[in-house]
């Protein structure tokens, strides 16, 4: 089963509790259910994992433990995909974002140099906020749905292989 692989890959409850930056959900990380490891659980950590990893927000991570614990999902995996945009590869990201949402709302790709000033967001944000925002929440959905279907999917594959080996023996 899934399970199997995915629990070498998690961290266990006791590390996850040990997070500096988890401490302010206090007692609600001893909820038996944002460990457990079955299908619903999984597939819908990738979503939301998936989802918030593409949002162009602060505070990532606490936002996805409170989501994960909403919705009483697997909150080591939901934590590990938010992963995904990180220092190094969220400036990637968030370009091809900017550049979908551009092509969607048929405008030009301005050549954009950040600059940590309050003119440049009072000037180039400005210019590109609406393709910025719709890309990045169009990418959030799309690989929000497709992890989940990814993960339903392979894991009644994964099932199925293993009745079909047992019923063979």
């Amino acid at each position: 089963m899934p399970r199997n692989f995915i629990k070498k890959w998690t961290p266990t409850p006791e590390r996850v509790r040990k997070i500096r930056g988890l401490r302010f959900l206090g007692r609600l990380l001893d909820d038996p259910y944002i460990f457990h490891l079955n299908r619903r659980s999984v597939s819908v950590a990738f979503f939301i994992g998936l989802f918030i990893c593409f949002l162009p927000i602060l505070g990532q991570i606490p936002l996805a433990a409170v989501a994960a614990l909403v919705f009483r999902c697997n909150l080591p995996i939901t934590l590990l995909l938010v992963w995904i945009s990180n220092p190094f590869t969220f400036p990637f990201i968030y370009f091809a974002c900017y550049r979908f949402g551009a092509l969607l709302l048929r405008r030009p790709v301005i050549d954009v140099q950040f600059d940590l000033s309050w003119q440049w967001f009072t000037t180039t944000f400005q210019q590109i906020w609406e393709p910025f925002v719709l890309g990045s929440l169009i990418a959030s959905l799309f690989f929000g749905c497709l992890g989940y279907v990814s993960v339903q999917w392979f894991w009644r594959w994964r099932v199925r292989v293993k009745w079909r080996t047992r019923r063979q023996t």
